[in-house]
C-alpha cells in the first residue's frame, strides 16, 4: 500500500506551499541525500525524525531545491535549523503587512529592501523572501562565523549575489545602531530574537521539545539541535531584547515603513504594547501564526501615519 499524504495543514498561511504536507518521493528525486531519512511510520505515512538534526537539515536542504530555486545550502553543525513552513509563513505575513500600506497589493520588486535582524548562518528569510516576491536584504548579525556561513551560500546561488547584502553588528548591545545610516531606507525590519534569558533555560526548552518529538524522557540536550547562544539567548531574554528594538527604533523612525519582529511568548504581549505606546509608535499590528503545536505571533508597529504610508515609495 502506498503511504498516505497529511491532511492539509490550514494553520500555515493561504499562501504557504507546504500546506499540504511533504512529498518525500519528489523531495527524494531533487535531493536524493534525503531518501535515508525518511520512513513510514505506524499511521501509513512518509516522514522524517523531526528531533534528528541531520534529517531536518537534508529536508530543508530538498524543500529549498524543489521550492525556492537554491543549488546550494548548508549550515555548521551547532547552528539554528530553521523549520521552513513556519519561515515562509513570516514572509507571507510581511507581504500582506505591506499590502495593507500599498492600496491592497503586495509589492514584488527587488526595489523592496528588508532588514533582518539576527541572519544566523541559514540565511533563510532573505532567501525565502527573494525567491516568493523577488525582495532584496540587508541580513545582520553579531556571529562572524554565522555570517561567513551566508557568504557561502549566496556566493554559490548567483541570483542572491545583488539580492542579500551582510552586515555584522560590531556591538551586541544594540540592535539598528552601526546598520541603519542615514541614506538608508528599509520597507520593512524582520527579527526573530532570542528568546530564553539564559544558556540553561534555553538547554532546558530544547530538551523538552526533543522528548516531545521522540516521546521520550531524555535528560540530556542534543547539542547539535538547539542552535548557537546568540541564536537563543540573551540576558533578559525575548522581551528585553524587543524592548531595546522598540526603544532604538524611534531614532529610524522616518527611514523604516514597518518594523517587525516574532513574539514567542504571548505573556510578553502586554509589555510590549505599553512600550510601543511609550514611543508614540502610529500604528500597531499583532498577527498570530501557527506551527504544528507552537502558537507565534508577529508584532508590527510604525511611527507613519496612514498617508505617509500611502506615500511611501514601493
Amino acid at each position: 500500500m502506498k503511504p498516505q499524504n497529511p491532511t492539509e495543514k490550514t494553520h500555515l498561511h493561504p499562501r504557504n506551499l507546504h500546506r499540504n504536507g511533504y512529498d518525500f518521493e519528489a523531495l527524494i528525486l531533487a535531493s536524493p541525500e534525503l531518501k535515508p531519512f525518511v520512513f513510514t511510520n505506524q499511521y501509513q505515512t512518509q516522514t522524517i525524525d523531526f528531533s534528528d538534526a541531520d534529517a531536518v537539515k537534508n529536508l530543508n536542504k530538498a524543500l529549498l531545491i524543489s521550492y525556492y530555486n537554491i543549488a546550494f545550502w548548508d549550515i555548521p553543525a551547532t547552528y539554528l535549523c530553521p523549520p521552513i513552513p513556519g519561515r515562509v509563513d513570516y514572509i507571507h505575513y510581511l507581504a500582506d503587512l505591506l499590502a495593507s500600506s500599498n492600496n491592497g497589493s503586495i509589492p514584488t520588486s527587488e526595489t523592496i529592501q528588508g532588514l533582518d535582524i539576527g541572519i544566523g548562518a541559514n540565511s533563510i528569510y532573505p532567501i525565502l523572501g527573494n525567491a516568493i516576491y523577488n525582495w532584496s536584504f540587508v541580513g545582520t548579525d553579531t556571529d562572524e562565523k554565522a555570517l561567513q556561513n551566508c557568504k557561502k551560500i549566496i556566493s554559490q546561488n548567483p541570483q542572491l549575489m545583488d539580492a542579500i547584502s551582510l552586515q555584522l553588528q560590531t556591538e551586541s548591545r544594540f540592535i539598528f545602531k552601526n546598520i541603519i545610516v542615514p541614506e538608508d531606507r528599509f520597507t520593512f525590519t524582520m527579527c526573530n530574537p532570542p528568546f530564553h534569558a539564559s544558556q540553561a533555560e534555553a538547554n532546558k526548552a530544547n530538551l523538552r521539545k526533543i522528548n516531545t518529538l521522540q516521546n521520550s524522557k531524555s535528560e540530556k540536550p542534543v547539542l547539535n539541535f538547539g542552535g548557537q547562544n546568540a541564536e537563543l539567548w540573551c540576558d533578559g531574554g525575548e522581551i528585553k531584547f524587543i524592548t531595546q528594538m522598540i526603544f532604538e527604533s524611534v531614532k529610524y523612525a522616518k527611514q523604516v515603513l514597518w518594523f517587525t519582529t516574532l513574539v514567542s511568548k504571548k505573556d510578553n504581549l502586554a509589555s510590549i504594547y505599553k512600550t510601543l505606546q511609550k514611543v508614540n509608535a502610529a500604528e500597531i499590528k499583532t498577527i498570530d501564526m501557527a506551527q504544528g503545536q507552537k502558537n507565534s505571533r508577529i508584532v508590527a508597529w510604525t511611527f507613519l501615519t496612514q498617508t505617509q504610508q500611502k506615500d511611501w515609495k514601493f
